[in-house]
């Protein structure tokens, strides 16, 4: 009996050493994992990071933007987007004038300067135009080339249609030209679905006067440009004869006359003669 109880009690010191020794076991792996952890992470640059001021809730064109609906965050330095604010002074120098969303912005979207307005200034068609830029509104309808689904923001071509020495003539005159507002609408997320009666577009001053007077003297047709494509269009013009291959047939020399001229009584008279070289 005795021997039993004795081979038991080594059966159990037994297994209690080999559970000792597995249990320091397995903590030595997880130190040195713990150790290469952070020998890994002590070789690796810290990245330096600054602070920019993003949307604390979905902001919506026309909203002001507030104290409340921003929030500082912490932002990799190298890769700050331009126009990004860090100051809340900065983005709202007089709470009584704030800002208003040029564009729709998500939570944690960094709020950019070309995103809001100038302090007090709604969100119109004004405060969509770049320095230097002026705005000049289309007549459109379903003949001027637009249809389907438009945006502010989108580019286009513009094409003057009238009378030209050689007849009636369609000539390039702006090429890449921004929509800033469609039917005096300018928010950028909404889509415009059918044909508006007007396109606002933004031109420097010689391009209105330009524009300008293509619209009265012609008709204005817009083409609409691709997304990614910013190909810049020398300008061309096209006639009939373009259109149709025709070749011009060169007009005949005006047949050389000779005259006198001659006093019959009170009269004076031209009186035609051959020409002589």
């Amino acid at each position: 009996m005795r021997g039993i109880q004795v081979a038991v009690l080594g059966v159990g010191v037994a297994l209690a050493g080999f559970g000792v020794y597995m249990a320091q076991s397995y903590i030595s792996q997880t130190q040195a994992a713990i150790a290469a952890a952070q020998a890994q992470r002590a070789e690796q640059p810290v990245i330096a990071t600054t602070q920019v001021l993003v949307a604390a809730r979905p902001l919506r064109f026309g909203e002001p933007v507030t104290a409340e609906s921003v929030r500082a965050v912490e932002w990799p330095a190298r890769a700050v987007p331009e126009g990004a604010y860090d100051d809340l002074a900065a983005l709202m120098p007089d709470p009584n004038r704030p800002r208003v969303a040029l564009r729709a912005m998500e939570p944690n979207e960094p709020i950019l300067r070309v995103k809001v307005s100038d302090p007090g200034q709604p969100a119109g068609i004004a405060a969509q135009l770049s320095a230097g830029m002026r705005a000049f509104t289309i007549r459109v309808d379903a003949s001027s080339g637009i249809s389907g689904s438009l945006r502010p923001s989108n580019l286009v071509d513009i094409y003057w249609t009238g009378r030209g020495e050689s007849g009636e003539v369609t000539r390039l005159i702006g090429s890449n030209v921004r929509i800033i507002a469609l039917d005096e609408n300018a928010d950028q997320d909404r889509n415009f679905s059918g044909v508006p009666r007007s396109v606002t577009v933004e031109a420097a001053p010689e391009m209105v006067a330009t524009l300008a007077q293509g619209q009265s003297t012609g008709r204005l047709s817009l083409s609409v440009v691709g997304l990614d494509d910013h190909t810049s269009l020398a300008t061309f013009q096209i006639d009939r004869s373009g259109l149709l291959g025709e070749t011009r047939r060169a007009e005949p020399a005006p047949e050389e006359r000779c005259t006198v001229r001659t006093r019959r009584g009170s009269e004076v008279v031209q009186i035609e003669i051959p020409c002589t070289n």
